[in-house]
């Protein structure tokens, strides 16, 4: 048998059997991290005992949109549950991606529990350099209409 003696946890036990698991209506939220890591945008969602074939990831304008679901383990029969504090159900995250970010060359990774995604920094978006033009290679620019 297994006992606990923290009483914040057993709260937050309490309150997650209230809300109940999530659904594909009302999904629970995932735990990530973002950050960039060269020319990449990476982010990582914390999803651990979920299947790869039961994580859902799609992109639309500048929305990325994963979802994943965590199923009951099958038990045997004749099996008594003692402590279930595993979060099952639905699990989601929205993240509206800046138009600095190449959409259509997202990559995505599932390795012990993690899924990370990575999307590349657009061309147009990093940093150039601006040559200056000088004496003959000069122009002038002139706008509208000119006076007599």
């Amino acid at each position: 048998m297994l006992m606990r003696t923290d009483p914040f946890r057993e709260l937050d036990r309490l309150a997650q059997q209230l809300t109940g698991p999530g659904t594909w209506s009302r999904p629970s939220a995932m735990p990530m991290d973002a950050y960039r890591e060269g020319d990449q945008y990476v982010v990582a969602f914390d999803i651990p005992g979920v299947s790869a074939d039961a994580i859902d990831i799609d992109v639309e304008r500048n929305m990325l949109t994963v979802k994943a679901e965590r199923r009951p383990v099958a038990k045997a029969d004749d099996a008594q549950m003692d402590l279930s504090e595993r979060p099952l159900g639905v699990f989601s995250r929205q993240i509206v991606l800046a138009d600095s970010l190449d959409t259509e060359h997202i990559q995505a990774d599932y390795e012990a529990g993690v899924l990370t995604v990575r999307i590349p920094i657009a061309e147009r978006a990093k940093p150039r350099r601006i040559s200056i033009g000088v004496g003959a290679d000069r122009k002038e620019i002139s706008g509208g209409a000119s006076t007599p």
